[in-house]
């Protein structure tokens, strides 16, 4: 039987709570679907009140209940799930004192970059992180609250939307290092100076750094300066990744082999060169962020380039797929998870850099939250579409006819206002040795598209 993550008596201790019932859990959970065998679960009130699914998690297997009104289970009685959900991050965060944090945001690639860091840190000991893209006001938190007392080492995701997100959940993990892996033009209609104020969001992550906490940033990007000076305000030593003169970590070299990349990297001026299960060429800044953060967290270096010769695309972030079919078979490349001007660029670049035997083709859905230049922001899209030698484009969504328009007659696959209305032309369109990549963001359905189209693999079928 799994060793208790939390007794009653201890979660009462943390939250300020009454114990109602004898228990032990295993795990934390806020959702009825993910509830395991021994989990406690977490009733949240939104659009819908979590007590009302307290039945349907015991049935489920959840071994007791942080409740806020009476409950037919064992429980803590607290006054605010949500504020002892809080209150059970911190106190997990505190029984560990030896342990390690390190946090990951940043406009394009935060998702991966932790996940890679994971890797290293499970490589390296008893580590814990963040699960799926757990980075908000309630996935911190929960993150922190499952973090078992014998953790070494932790990273965690920190996203926003707005400002002012980004410093209480700082303050939450308390990081001995952070990486912002960059900023770019992402939730820009929710910031009324554009770019700058997502810079300043970023910036806030140093706030709950430890002292003489490690910030390891982006030297290539514009806001560098910036966001060096305030990591520096608040004591923290500075690390740089990139192509940039100067950078703690300099990318030298970046060369696809295959399915993999030989990256090298001038590191305080001795020369590494390392593989990589990616070939995407934001994976050489991407695997610098990476090396310095596990770094930073006390990895040995050669279990941090283990790490990264082994760690593979995450699905619907540039996982491949071959898809049979008649006559053959094509390549589906899924970067369906989300999508901004920086990410489609880089995607685009990387498409343009890889041989085919067939014909590139892309497959994008709008990009959300661009505010008042959104029209601009994919038009613009064409540019990076012709030097990568793109043969056909589909597109789909109210933002991407601004690139349809922009496109020549002849890169013009086929446009839908609706994602799904462009399912069956794609499908009809590909033929064996294409290379499909499929890239949108998260709300505007490209998932769909992906999906659709590793569902035609004929290899697959029974």
């Amino acid at each position: 039987m799994p060793e208790a993550l939390w007794t009653a008596d201890e979660i009462a201790q943390a939250v300020g709570g009454q114990v109602a019932g004898d228990f032990a859990a295993t795990g934390v959970s806020i959702d009825t679907r993910s509830v395991e065998q021994g989990d406690l679960f977490v009733p949240l009130v939104g659009a819908r009140d979590g007590h009302d699914f307290v039945p349907q998690a015991v049935a489920n297997g959840a071994a007791g209940v942080l409740a806020a009104q009476p409950v037919d289970a064992p429980a803590v009685m607290v006054e605010d799930t949500f504020k002892a959900l809080e209150a059970l991050g911190v106190a997990a965060r505190e029984r560990a004192p030896r342990c390690k944090r390190g946090a990951v945001t940043g406009s394009v690639g935060k998702t991966s970059v932790t996940r890679a860091v994971e890797a290293g840190l499970r490589l390296a000991g008893k580590a814990h992180a963040s699960v799926k893209s757990y980075n908000n006001h309630i996935g911190v938190p929960l993150t922190l609250a499952r973090m078992p007392r014998d953790t070494e080492r932790a990273v965690f995701e920190i996203g926003m939307n707005h400002a002012d997100e980004i410093t209480p959940l700082s303050s939450f993990v308390q990081p001995h290092a952070v990486a912002i892996t960059t900023v770019g033009p992402v939730h820009i209609e929710n910031f009324p100076d554009g770019e700058a104020g997502v810079a300043r969001a970023k910036a806030e992550i140093f706030a709950g750094l430890m002292p003489g906490g490690i910030a390891v940033l982006n030297a290539d990007n514009r806001w560098f300066d910036y966001l060096k000076g305030e990591a520096e305000k608040v004591g923290a030593t500075v690390w740089s990744f990139g192509e940039a003169q100067g950078a703690t970590a300099r990318l030298t070299g970046f060369t696809v082999e295959g399915e993999r990349a030989v990256v090298s990297v001038d590191l305080r001026g001795e020369t590494l060169t390392f593989p990589i299960r990616q070939t995407g060429v934001h994976w050489g800044p991407n695997s610098l962020c990476v090396l310095l953060m596990l770094e930073a967290l006390d990895v040995p270096r050669e279990t941090a380039l283990a790490a990264l010769a082994a760690f593979a695309p995450i699905e619907g972030r540039g996982a491949e797929k071959t898809v049979q079919i008649g006559g053959g078979a094509f390549t589906l490349v899924d970067e369906s998870y989300n999508a901004n001007p920086v990410s489609m660029q880089a995607a685009l670049k990387t498409l343009g850099a890889r041989k085919v035997a067939g014909r590139r083709i892309v497959v994008l859905t709008d990009m959300l939250e661009l505010g008042e230049d959104s029209a601009r922001f994919h038009a613009e899209l064409a540019e990076p579409i012709a030097a990568a030698n793109v043969d056909m484009v589909f597109l789909a969504g109210v933002h991407m006819k601004s690139l349809w328009e922009a496109l020549p007659p002849t890169r013009r696959g086929g446009y839908a206002v609706v994602t799904e209305k462009l399912t069956a032309e794609l499908a009809g369109a590909i033929r064996p040795g294409d290379v499909v990549m499929v890239k949108g963001s998260n709300g505007s359905r490209a998932g769909v598209l992906a999906g659709a189209l590793a569902a035609l693999d004929l290899g697959e079928r029974v």
